[in-house]
């Protein structure tokens, strides 16, 4: 868990080109455009290239990771100076990671440019290919954001005269859109209400999730557990974190989010935070990290176009096609109902 923030949205957006505007509505609502960035995607990660000291490097968008920081592979690839930070703990998937810090004389991004940065380094495991940093909530929830990846893009917006008006500007017959809890710059997070089986969960908002998860013991307490007929293993995976943790993909009844229903869907499910709980120094006392009990990922993103508008406290999407839930159905499994490829969900605009 760390406590300060070290980059923020408006660090950036201090030095971005203004790019254009967009008219949000009949009205006197402008979206400012501050970033537009070209987004590929390798394995349900979304990477915007960037450099650091020169040096290209591939930046993961995380709106689930509270702080932005480099991975420690890639900072010793990078030949960048670490120093142990004293006070500062990291939690993830997979547990605790080591934390130290690296000083960049220049981080860019897209057509910003940040100098003198302090940049947390922690991770345990590489992420594959050319991917460095992970730029995280920190930074994101200085704006509002929008996920248009149907067309490989990612938008960085800031508003005028919105009060009270749909942002979703591109939608001529109307929008989802759903409310998000206050954010503050010690947890700085997007989590929403979902609904799964008609009972209502918390969400986390996670772009540097391949794919949405529940937690295991949420799983269980709708009566979805490993033991349950039409459950399946799908292996062990990782995260921030050094230990692997196991994963099934399970039936459900319903998930719901806005006016917007998926019947019968398969979601996976983990013992997403083990390893999250500890005891602090000269403490009998046990800390839970605080995180919630499912985790909406990149394949959500996929299937919508998503504006973050924390100018409002609320997200808008509609749906842009194929599955809410990116899971693959082992050969071993029992053929019963599910969400079909593709299918359009309940209410979907």
């Amino acid at each position: 868990m760390i406590k300060r923030s070290f980059l923020t949205a408006s660090v950036l957006i201090g030095v971005a080109i203004a790019s254009g505007l967009c008219i949000a509505a009949p009205s006197d609502c402008k979206l400012i455009t501050i970033a537009e960035w070209p987004i590929r995607l390798e394995h349900n990660k979304l990477i915007v290239d960037g450099a650091i000291n020169g040096q290209k490097i591939g930046i993961v968008l995380d709106t689930g990771a509270e702080r932005s920081f480099i991975l420690r592979s890639a900072a010793v690839r990078l030949g960048l100076t670490l120093r142990r930070a004293r006070g500062l703990r990291l939690f993830g998937i997979g547990g605790e990671t080591e934390v130290e810090m690296a000083h960049l004389d220049e981080f860019k991004i897209g057509e910003a440019t940040h100098k003198n940065w302090q940049v947390i380094v922690a991770g345990e495991r590489e992420l594959g290919g050319d991917v460095a940093l992970l730029l995280g909530d920190d930074f994101f929830h200085g704006a509002d954001v929008e996920f248009d990846l149907a067309h490989g893009a990612v938008r960085l917006f800031q508003l005028k005269d919105c009060d009270g008006v749909s942002l979703a500007y591109w939608a001529t017959s109307g929008a989802g859109h759903v409310e998000i809890e206050a954010v503050d710059d010690v947890h700085p997070h997007v989590v929403l209400a979902v609904q799964i089986n008609g009972q209502p969960f918390r969400a986390l908002l996670d772009s540097g999730a391949g794919i949405s998860m529940l937690s295991t013991s949420d799983a269980a307490r709708l009566g979805v557990t490993p033991e349950t007929a039409g459950v399946v293993t799908v292996g062990r995976g990782s995260g921030l974190g050094a230990k692997q943790i196991d994963s099934w993909i399970g039936p459900f009844q319903s998930f719901t989010i806005g006016e917007e229903t998926i019947q019968n869907p398969k979601i996976a499910f983990s013992d997403l935070w083990k390893g999250t709980t500890y005891t602090q120094t000269g403490s009998n006392l046990r800390t839970q990290v605080g995180l919630q009990p499912m985790l909406l990922g990149a394949d959500f993103l996929l299937a919508h176009r998503v504006l973050i508008a924390h100018s409002q406290r609320k997200i808008y999407f509609t749906y842009a096609g194929g599955p809410m839930f990116q899971v693959s159905r082992p050969p071993e499994a029992r053929s019963d109902p599910g969400q079909e490829v593709g299918s359009k969900p309940t209410g979907a605009n």
